[in-house]
């Protein structure tokens, strides 16, 4: 096996460029004997002389040394760009919390494909607990979803809050107000996702104003949920809020917001601190805070 540093490709390159291995010595600022030792000590491992030498005149590159020597700087660059954190066609996973994903994940995806053509995307949807741990253990490099359930490690920018609402199937007596509070909906039977993190979260919002939410339902998606509200099984309450009037079984429903519910919920991007980020990372997470796509 050949044992070449970077050093003597280094040196092997700077006398191609200056066709002297006296001005490659003082280009790269070391001496002459030395420059000389690493070139002959580089062409012993390889078996083949890089250069014509003729007294007195350039030292021009061999047939081989010429293809060598080519691809010699296209390592050093490509080393250099490393080191220098700018290898951008690195590939990205990102992670969304999976009742975010079907409102924003494709509109971002297709957005970056657009503005990063360069940058390979791997999506990743989970829950709150498997995010979280997909970020710890380096899984993915940035996520998007709500701040729950993330510790101290991790690195948060908020995109946007959103607020609750309530999820009620057509012609239900709240739909006639155009806003709701939590006591409105204090004592309707309630249809909650069941996360252990989102219950809890929503419970709190009735606790904190005194009140105790009668929950009937804990349903495993946001689109069950809002099924089950649309065919009158109950009062769904969500921060995710699709578009459309209708639930996946076609039934029409209706949404009100809650608008004594706090600040709202912050939508953040998320990276874990230990896991430096990189150039393509960077761009896509500076793609995302800057062209927010709940906006």
């Amino acid at each position: 096996m050949l044992s070449i540093t970077l050093r003597q490709l280094e040196y092997a390159v700077a006398v191609g460029r200056a066709e002297s291995v006296t001005i490659a010595a003082d280009v790269l600022h070391v001496s002459q004997p030395a420059l000389s030792v690493a070139l002959a000590q580089l062409e012993g491992q390889l078996g083949k002389p890089l250069f014509l030498r003729r007294p007195g005149g350039p030292m021009r590159p061999t047939s081989f040394g010429r293809g060598f020597l080519d691809r010699a700087e296209v390592i050093l660059a490509d080393l250099s760009r490393l080191t220098e954190g700018e290898a951008t066609a690195a590939p990205v996973t990102l992670a969304c919390f999976e009742d975010l994903a079907p409102l924003i994940l494709a509109p971002l995806l297709a957005r970056a494909r657009q503005a990063c053509p360069d940058i390979t995307i791997t999506p990743l949807v989970a829950g709150f607990e498997a995010l979280a741990d997909h970020l710890a253990r380096g899984r993915a490099d940035l996520a998007i979803t709500y701040d729950l359930g993330l510790d101290a490690a991790m690195v948060r920018q908020e995109l946007t809050r959103l607020q609750p609402h309530a999820v009620l199937p057509a012609g239900h007596p709240l739909g006639a107000h155009a806003t709701l509070t939590l006591a409105d909906l204090a004592n309707q039977p309630l249809i909650l996702a069941d996360q252990g993190l989102s219950i809890g979260h929503m419970r709190a919002l009735f606790t904190r104003a005194g009140l105790a939410p009668q929950i009937a339902r804990r349903v495993a998606s946001l689109e069950l949920m809002r099924s089950f509200a649309a065919n009158g099984l109950g009062v769904g309450v969500s921060y995710s809020r699709p578009v459309p009037g209708h639930s996946y079984d076609g039934q029409p429903l209706l949404t009100r917001p809650i608008i004594d519910a706090g600040p709202g919920e912050p939508v953040a991007l998320v990276h874990n601190r230990a896991n430096p980020l990189s150039a393509s990372a960077e761009r896509l997470a500076s793609l995302i805070a800057s062209n927010a796509p709940f906006q």
